[in-house]
């Protein structure tokens, strides 16, 4: 039980075939866990409109997010790119995301990675719009594009973060930063714990990146945002506070930096 616990999803991808079908479901089994909010990153143009399909199914759900994803990144990146800023004008729009780096599988297009991430933070920029990441294994390509950037004023969080407490104190020198902690944090032995013992509750957003990187018990299984209270309860052992604290703070700091209001 949940209590009077309100919970916000930073990052689920509801609209993903996964979930086809099931998403009233879905959404009720979110909503009976205490999670008054979920917010969808945009991918590319491939899946766009059932992000808006959903998000008009449920608009008191769902908020959306504009955005070109790293491992979409190609010689077309530019033509997507106006697709985006088109899109980022639409209702319900609340973050520039998922834009980033991902070296992991796509480091042959690394170029063409940072070309579209720094235009993306500067259309950021323009519509006064926090910025989702998705960063992997190009942490100092990172920072040299944010280097780039220093005076736009951004703000944004690290999705699905798994760096150390240095990589988040580095960020912090380029504004209001917060890490995104999912799943992850509960499988045995993970490494971000040690991170998250460190950083602070008021710097911390909760999401389930659903349907991947499911919480333990459930790992193995799709993900969805109802799992997020699994989330928080990990949260709380860590930082020995009640899941109380964890829900009222990180809704709060996904308030702040969304400028939504659950």
């Amino acid at each position: 039980m949940t209590g009077n616990r309100k919970f916000i999803d930073t990052h689920s991808h509801i609209y993903d075939r996964a979930f086809s079908g099931e998403e009233e479901e879905i959404v009720r089994r979110a909503v009976g866990a205490g999670v008054g909010l979920i917010l969808q990153p945009d991918v590319d143009s491939s899946e766009r409109q059932a992000m808006v399909n959903l998000y008009k199914r449920f608009p008191d759900v769902f908020r959306n997010m504009a955005g070109l994803y790293p491992g979409s990144v190609g010689d077309d990146w530019e033509k997507e790119l106006e697709a985006v800023e088109e899109f980022a004008h639409s209702e319900g729009i609340v973050a520039i995301g998922e834009i980033g780096l991902d070296y992991h599988y796509s480091a042959g297009t690394a170029e063409l990675q940072k070309a579209a991430f720094k235009a993306q933070l500067e259309l950021a920029a323009g519509l006064g719009l926090p910025v989702n990441i998705h960063l992997r294994e190009a942490t100092e390509d990172f920072f040299k594009v944010l280097d780039e950037c220093r005076g736009l004023g951004l703000r944004g969080s690290l999705h699905a973060f798994s760096g150390s407490v240095e990589t988040f104190r580095r960020v912090q020198k380029y504004g209001e930063w917060y890490v995104g902690i999912g799943g992850v944090l509960t499988f045995k032995n993970a490494g971000v714990a040690e991170a998250v013992r460190h950083i602070p509750l008021e710097n911390i957003l909760l999401e389930t990146d659903s349907p991947y990187l499911t919480p333990v018990p459930f790992r193995g299984k799709r993900n969805e945002s109802s799992y997020i209270p699994l989330i928080a309860a990990r949260i709380a052992e860590i930082k020995q506070t009640g899941q109380d604290e964890v829900a009222a703070v990180t809704t709060e700091n996904a308030e702040r930096l969304f400028n939504i209001k659950l």
